[in-house]
């Protein structure tokens, strides 16, 4: 599909890089009564695009939201009891994160991945609005045949003479469960690995 492209004015660039975490994991205390939500299953380091130099490593899993959040999702997301999280890195600039939400229901979770694709959607444009003088683009990759729906688009926002980023985002849902898989690294939607990000997709329906 050809790009959307979308001029306007900018100073911040979009794809921060995200370290590792190092986390500290609570311990679970003997739980009352009431069950927890089982958190949801998440990609590993080898379920991402391949990276042309570096292996991918992989954080733990932790409670909540990852801060900061994923850039486009920011926001969105709920913070709440069933969401958790996943950073990757590489040795260079490429990193991802995974967020997950287990919500009360199928329909829950259906409204919430519908809200995080208008988000991504229409994220080159909000960009913009907050970063006068830059330009940005964007791609919708399609659906890909993985959960109870997997959506796919691509992002690339360039502030004035400043990097250049590219990001890819899937929103899955399954049941109850959403997930929203961000790739990112410097470069345009040219750069953007959209077929081994398609594989990634998959995988992460399927490990939901």
């Amino acid at each position: 599909m050809r790009s959307r492209s979308i001029v306007g004015t900018a100073t911040t660039t979009a794809a921060a890089t995200a370290a590792l975490l190092t986390a500290a994991t609570a311990t679970a205390t003997a739980a009352p009564a009431t069950p927890r939500a089982t958190a949801p299953g998440f990609l590993t380091a080898d379920d991402l695009p391949p990276h042309q130099t570096s292996p991918w490593y992989a954080g733990p899993v932790g409670k909540g939201l990852p801060d900061p959040e994923p850039f486009c999702v920011d926001g969105a997301i709920p913070d709440k009891a069933g969401t958790y999280h996943r950073l990757f890195g590489t040795e260079y600039d490429t990193h991802a994160a995974q967020v997950s939400v287990v919500t009360k229901a199928p329909k829950a979770a259906g409204k919430l991945a519908a809200a995080l694709e208008k988000r991504v959607a229409n994220c080159a444009a909000d960009w913009l609005r907050n970063n006068p003088g830059s330009t940005a683009s964007w791609d919708d990759y399609g659906t890909v045949d993985a959960g109870d729906s997997a959506h796919i688009y691509g992002v690339h926002t360039a502030p004035p003479e400043s990097e250049h980023g590219v990001n890819m985002f899937a929103v899955v849902r399954k049941g109850a469960k959403v997930t929203v898989v961000r790739w990112a690294e410097m470069g345009t939607l040219e750069h953007a690995p959209v077929a081994a990000f398609r594989t990634t997709t998959a995988k992460a329906a399927a490990r939901l």
